[in-house]
């Protein structure tokens, strides 16, 4: 398909909160290099800027963020203040908190309640930002409940130093439990077109019932996570992108799209020209049958 005028308004929009965005949005992870939780190669700093730049031109308006997106070199957050500061009015950009990294990028002890408002800061710091747009409580294994930590950014909400508040990595029990608390504007769990899980599934229902987003990570990386998008395709994601002179990569990111209105992409790169198809993808219109193909369950591809 022709992707060279096509820009993120085709994907339709969606709203977090009050806060109207295009629903292919930008995951910034891969921006620091070839795998931002590990010390890899750093990425070409011009090459990340005019990624971000680009992203702009091409009608994106959401940007996935964290202070933990670091690699020996490079800082998403730092990339995103340098590339698009003073920032676009409708561009809204959502960081998450929870996990800590320590300078050296080892991870740290899981955040303490008390610990998220430095994370907050820290966010604010390196973003350039009098106030965050969007903040996921990222969950930590390491506690079951999330009810304190995420009172702990419900009391930040309400001091104004964040607008909305999301949650990551969750089941159906914290999002009850994180409502009772602060409305939640978007919900980011892993999800895609080869990893069923009927929690997931629970989740993406309930996400489309009360009008929040549902915002999968990893949807085009699959078991790659966030070493990159996976090179693996089974032959129905091949055939339907054949059928739409397409990339299978597109086609994943399209399906994502077709999973409820409420769904918001996220696809993360540091090529431009990934970019540029990843958000082409959002123009991919799959008919009844090829969801059908695509959603019939089958071997894992290898």
């Amino acid at each position: 398909m022709s992707s060279q005028t096509i820009t993120a308004d085709a994907a339709g929009t969606w709203k977090l909160g009050d806060l109207p965005v295009h629903r292919l949005g930008f995951g910034a992870m891969r921006l620091t290099g070839s795998a931002a939780f590990h010390l890899g190669t750093p990425s070409d700093r011009d090459r990340s800027i005019a990624v971000l730049r680009k992203a702009i031109d091409l009608g994106v308006n959401h940007i996935d963020t964290a202070a933990f997106y670091f690699s020996s070199l490079r800082s998403a957050n730092e990339l995103i203040n340098s590339a698009l500061a003073p920032y676009p009015d409708d561009l809204v950009i959502v960081t998450k908190v929870g996990p800590h990294r320590t300078y050296d990028g080892q991870w740290g002890t899981s955040a303490r309640p008390e610990d998220l408002r430095g994370h907050v800061e820290e966010n604010l710091r390196q973003l350039g930002r009098d106030h965050l747009d969007v903040v996921n409580l990222r969950r930590m294994p390491k506690y079951d409940s999330i009810a304190e930590h995420f009172g702990a950014l419900a009391e930040l909400r309400e001091a104004g130093l964040i607008r909305h508040l999301g949650i990551s990595n969750v089941t159906p029990r914290h999002l009850a439990e994180a409502q009772a608390i602060a409305p939640v504007v978007c919900v980011q769990n892993r999800y895609a077109l080869d990893r069923p899980d009927p929690a997931t599934d629970e989740l993406l229902r309930t996400c489309g019932e009360q009008g929040i987003a549902f915002v999968p990570f990893y949807a085009v990386a699959g078991e790659g996570g966030e070493h990159g998008a996976t090179t693996a395709h089974d032959e129905a994601v091949r055939a339907v992108a054949r059928a739409h002179g397409a990339s299978p990569a597109q086609i994943r990111i399209a399906w994502t799209l077709h999973q409820g209105a409420h769904v918001l992409a996220i696809p993360g790169t540091g090529n431009p020209g990934h970019l540029v198809e990843n958000v082409a993808a959002g123009a991919i219109r799959l008919t009844d049958g090829e969801l059908d193909r695509l959603n019939t369950p089958r071997p894992a591809a290898g």
